[in-house]
């Protein structure tokens, strides 16, 4: 069969991945003149397989006040005059449980887990694949004595879930990661998962484009798919302008341009982006710089080491649907940065970056198909898409097959959303 998958993103490419290797005709579409321009260019670098619990939280709600009236928060909310972005809010909301967070964690963790297995994999079985690939583990560290305690809670029940990690007390954590020396008194503890891994999204994209194309998949960059039409009964074909893009199955992994698509076949997905921030610096001081994953639990910025390069990444913004870059929340990650980690990277050639990190209100991403037989989705994954890219991608390549799924679906239907 031909399937045409729509977005080059990492979704895009790991689905058309298990689409080739099923023996496929497989055709990426791509508005960009390149893969991985977007949310995959420079996201935080961390596959965080272990900690994949959703934004909403019952915690959640309680902080939102304070994040929402300070210039310097993590999380940000700009009103819009659109009813999606309060729909999405409103469920959001309503997701803020325990239950509906310990639900979607235990389903998280089995799809992260699943991706997990399938990259190592991959990394034995395809050594031209090149990211700056390693496993130095992640630390999650904690400013508050409060923040810590509840992370110790939870470390219970990730254990009981399959999840190897450790709670350190501040010197522990400073052992772990020398880089942390400084902050001292600051420091209440943290939790370590030695199995993360951390690497380069844009250079994996990359190296995905060159062995895809090896196999035969081609590539249509600079094309933008315009419109869904149904053609047929359960059948729906995809046009660029005029042009109309012939196959037997369509994966939309576009992301959030996906929304208006689906939208003119009265479909609707629960999907708002949250706009993200990066620096990616050269380190010019190697140990004042972190070898280890980092997470600032508080201050919700992730550090991720990328050979002699560090990434910063953080903050989400509920402000609309345009990549600008707002000078000031660069500013900030900067500051906050540069006072975990000073002296540590030359700033003033930092490479700054924003993206659009496609989420759903459980931060459950959507793998399912539609009420149209040749129409399949694969959105959704937020802030963990190169986390859950490779588990995300071979569902797809299950569901379009007509095979049972690698592991349970159950919770990643658009219906559950």
């Amino acid at each position: 069969m031909h399937v045409l998958v729509i977005g080059a993103g990492v979704i895009g490419l790991t689905t058309a991945w298990y689409l080739r290797a099923d023996g496929h005709q497989v055709t990426v579409v791509e508005r960009n003149q390149d893969v991985g321009l977007e949310t995959s260019f420079a996201n935080g670098g961390q596959l965080s397989y272990s900690y994949v619990a959703p934004l909403a939280g019952p915690g959640v709600l309680g902080k939102l006040p304070g994040w929402l009236l300070r210039h310097d928060s993590p999380v940000r909310f700009r009103p819009r005059a659109d009813p999606e972005q309060w729909r999405w809010l409103l469920q959001f909301v309503r997701a803020c449980t325990l239950e509906q967070s310990e639900a979607c964690t235990r389903k998280l963790l089995s799809l992260s887990s699943f991706s997990r297995d399938l990259m190592h994999e991959l990394l034995v079985h395809e050594p031209a694949i090149r990211f700056q690939h390693a496993n130095a583990g992640k630390l999650v560290v904690y400013r508050t004595d409060a923040a810590f305690d509840a992370a110790c809670r939870l470390l219970d029940y990730q254990r009981s879930l399959g999840c190897e990690q450790e709670a350190l007390d501040a010197k522990a954590c400073i052992a772990r990661e020398p880089a942390l020396a400084h902050l001292g008194g600051q420091l209440r503890g943290g939790i370590f998962t030695a199995s993360e891994d951390s690497g380069d999204c844009y250079q994996f994209c990359m190296s995905m484009m060159q062995l895809l194309r090896e196999r035969g998949v081609d590539f249509r960059f600079g094309t933008t798919v315009t419109q869904l039409r149904e053609v047929s009964a359960q059948k729906v074909a995809a046009y660029a302008g005029e042009e109309r893009l012939d196959a037997d199955h369509i994966v939309l992994a576009n992301a959030a341009p996906s929304v208006p698509l689906l939208r003119t076949l009265g479909i609707r997905v629960p999907l708002y982006p949250l706009k993200g921030y990066s620096l990616t610096a050269p380190v010019v001081a190697d140990a004042a710089a972190p070898r280890v994953s980092i997470t600032d639990f508080e201050r919700k910025i992730v550090y991720a080491r990328l050979g002699n390069r560090l990434r910063i990444a953080g903050m989400a913004d509920i402000t609309g649907r345009l990549a600008d870059v707002d000078l000031k929340r660069v500013a900030t990650l900067r500051a906050q940065s540069a006072a975990t980690f000073p002296g540590a990277v030359d700033f003033d050639t930092a490479a700054v970056w924003c993206g659009l990190r496609p989420a759903t209100p459980k931060s459950m991403p959507i793998i399912d198909g539609t009420r149209l037989a040749n129409l399949w989705l694969n959105l959704g994954q937020g802030a963990l898409g190169f986390t859950l890219a490779l588990a995300s991608g071979r569902l797809i390549s299950d569901l379009v097959a007509r095979r049972e799924p690698a592991i349970a679906l159950d919770g990643f239907g658009l219906r559950n959303m």
